[in-house]
């Protein structure tokens, strides 16, 4: 089964240019686990996907979250809400991992 990655475009911009580029990145690094995937290296590479989205999304959902309170963003409790809902999903994701290894599961955190 072939994994095709969802590129980046420009309608996916937020319109400020440090999240836009964070987004960017994290755009890379699943394009780059999919075609370890499609390499069949994908069990490889999960362990280094997952290290970096340990410390890479904490990052981003600081800077996610100052923008919001500098642009003083209507959404924001639900948004800080669902950032800890992705924290909260991604360590059982991890410790998972840490348990099992990687599996044949396709795991999507929102």
């Amino acid at each position: 089964m072939l994994l095709v990655a969802v590129l980046w475009s420009p309608e996916f911009s937020v319109g400020v240019s440090a999240i836009d580029e964070q987004h960017q990145e994290l755009f890379k690094r699943i394009d780059s686990l999919l075609e370890a995937c499609n390499r069949g290296q994908g069990r490889q590479m999960v362990g280094e996907v997952i290290a970096f989205l340990e410390d890479y999304v904490k990052t981003h959902f600081a800077t996610e979250e100052k923008q919001m309170i500098k642009y003083a963003y209507s959404e924001y409790l639900t948004h800080r809400t669902e950032h800890k809902q992705f924290i909260e999903n991604f360590s059982q994701l991890k410790k998972k991992f840490e348990e099992t290894g990687p599996g044949i599961q396709l795991v999507v955190l929102t």
